[in-house]
């Protein structure tokens, strides 16, 4: 199951939902791989109606092969996107969704909010189904599971394909807004330094030395009177 996202408490890094973006380049990518392959060898298994010739053979076992390929990245996303995704919204400005940069993969995004909690349903489905068949059929699991595998992954593809456009534009954004997340602190430090040597170099020195000056102890009276 993912793990919720979570607001950080003020004494955790805000910015930590940067650490799974490594892990959402790699699967943004294979997904895609997965699904453009399918798109240039479908046409082969189809005939001059665009239909699929024959479904009891090379079709569908490519089919069931792409299904679990794909579902594979998907799961990935599940676990890892959720948070990324909280934290881009979090990070961009209005006016990232307005124009610049990131603003046309900042449109892409409106869906996957939908696509990511559908695939979450198909997933926490398998896990019940799982569960009731181990409860009830102890021993004989694995007779049906790969039958029920093959369902989830079909019922995912749909869903993999959304990633598959979806993914890389959530990537990008994450990616950007870290670089320009990384370089916010540096600016200020260097603003600091710039506002610090205009000041100039002894105005610091002036004042130190000015209070170090001490102060001529006055003539005592009374040694004065007994100098006579």
């Amino acid at each position: 199951m993912p793990t919720p996202y979570r607001s950080p408490t003020p004494d955790e890094n805000p910015l930590a939902w940067r650490r799974h973006i490594p892990t959402l380049v790699v699967a943004a990518a294979r997904i895609k791989q997965v699904s453009d392959a399918w798109d240039t060898t479908t046409p082969a298994f189809r005939n001059h109606g665009g239909r699929f010739a024959d479904m009891r053979h090379g079709a569908s076992e490519a089919e069931v092969k792409r299904n679990a390929q794909a579902w594979e990245h998907v799961e990935v996303f599940l676990d890892h996107g959720p948070e990324v995704l909280v934290g881009v919204r979090h990070t961009a400005k209005g006016a990232d969704y307005v124009e610049g940069a990131i603003s046309e993969d900042l449109r892409r995004l409106r869906g996957i909010d939908t696509t990511l909690e559908r695939a979450g349903q198909i997933r926490t489905e398998w896990d019940q189904v799982m569960a009731l068949m181990d409860a009830s059929l102890p021993g004989s699991q694995e007779l049906y599971a790969s039958r029920a595998q093959e369902i989830r992954n079909a019922e995912g593809w749909r869903y993999a394909k959304e990633l598959a456009y979806q993914g890389p534009a959530l990537v990008r954004v994450a990616d950007y807004l870290a670089g320009r997340a990384d370089s916010e602190p540096s600016s200020r430090a260097e603003r600091a330094q710039v506002a610090l040597k205009r000041s100039g170099p002894d105005s610091g020195n002036h004042a130190v030395s000015t209070a170090a000056t001490p102060t001529p102890p006055t003539a005592s009276p009374a040694v004065a009177r007994r100098s006579r």
